[in-house]
């Protein structure tokens, strides 16, 4: 998924739909949980926070990624790609995280190898650069839009064109435009699809 051929620009850096901007991501696992939250409908954006007040006169490096979500903001905490701080670092950056108002968001490696969703976001990520066609992507869309939620299987089947439309159907869910059901079973026909509002 995360292969230098797959990635373009510096692999030090992510971006997707939901980043203004690149964010830091040296480590692979960190990496893989923002692939993960950016095909995730609750995640609204993705930001990076290099550093931040600690206390009214004192600025640290927190290096941290920030999900917002309907139910708040979080601070990524990919386990396997902590940095590892002395303590006095560490109490610096929490008094930061405090200021902030961040809540802590914990994922661990075995977070990250979940199946069904491991292997979804790592087939739908790998069209992320996929370019789409606009007379393809306006029917995909459309469907949605008009249909609602539709299987899979029955969006392919609806959107008629001269290429297959499940590249492109992926490429539209790694730009926002539309949401897949990735955690309850491998991605097929059944798969539940929504236009993103």
């Amino acid at each position: 998924m995360f292969s230098p051929k797959a990635r373009r620009g510096r692999p030090d850096l992510f971006s997707s739909a939901k980043t203004p901007g690149p964010v830091p991501a040296r480590h692979p696992a960190l990496r893989e949980a923002l692939a993960i939250a950016s095909l995730d409908p609750a995640v609204i954006a993705i930001s990076h926070v290099a550093a931040a007040n600690a206390g009214p006169a004192q600025v640290v490096d927190i290096d941290v990624v920030v999900l917002t979500r309907p139910d708040g903001r979080f601070h990524l905490d990919v386990v396997p790609a902590r940095r590892v701080r002395d303590l006095d670092e560490e109490g610096l950056v929490q008094i930061a995280l405090r200021e902030l108002a961040l809540q802590q968001l914990v994922v661990t490696a075995e977070d990250l190898r979940a199946e069904p969703r491991r292997s979804n976001v790592r087939l739908v990520w790998s069209y992320k650069d996929q370019p789409v066609p606009l007379p393809l992507r306006l029917r995909i869309l459309k469907a949605l839009a008009d249909e609602g939620p539709l299987e899979l299987g029955r969006l392919l089947e609806m959107v008629s064109s001269d290429v297959d439309p499940s590249p492109a159907t992926m490429s539209l869910a790694c730009a926002n435009l539309l949401e897949l059901d990735l955690t309850s079973e491998p991605l097929g026909p059944s798969t539940m699809v929504r236009y993103r509002t």
